[in-house]
């Protein structure tokens, strides 16, 4: 964890029990255990937030990347995004020339032939 071997380890729990005495040495290990926790707690949540803020602002730049090529688009007399109306427009228009169709065809009289016997 930080470089700590098992016989560093044990030298230092020797001279912790010798300089806070076994009758404290629990209660400070507990209070020492719980501050750890709650170390980790923060700095995880600290880089979680970290994290966020950094794609946040990562998109943010994007879109204000994106904003200003349609405007330079704009500018020379293209248009800024034709691929985006371009199939909404299809759509409408295919919707609109089978609703003419079924209208055609409700209205048309069907031949009155009947089956002779």
């Amino acid at each position: 964890m930080f470089g700590i071997g098992s016989t560093e380890l044990l030298v230092i729990l020797v001279v912790a029990l010798l300089v806070l005495g076994p009758k404290n040495l629990p209660k400070i290990a507990q209070t020492l255990g719980r501050a750890m926790g709650e170390f980790r707690k923060v700095s995880t949540e600290f880089q979680r937030t970290l994290n966020t803020e950094i794609a946040f602002e990562e998109e943010k730049e994007k879109r204000k990347k994106e904003r200003e090529e349609e405007k330079r688009a704009g500018a020379a007399g293209t248009p800024a995004a034709p691929d985006a109306v371009s199939p909404a427009q299809d759509a409408r228009q295919t919707a609109a020339a089978d609703v003419k169709k079924e209208d055609q065809a409700c209205s048309t009289p069907q031949s009155s032939h009947q089956p002779t016997d």
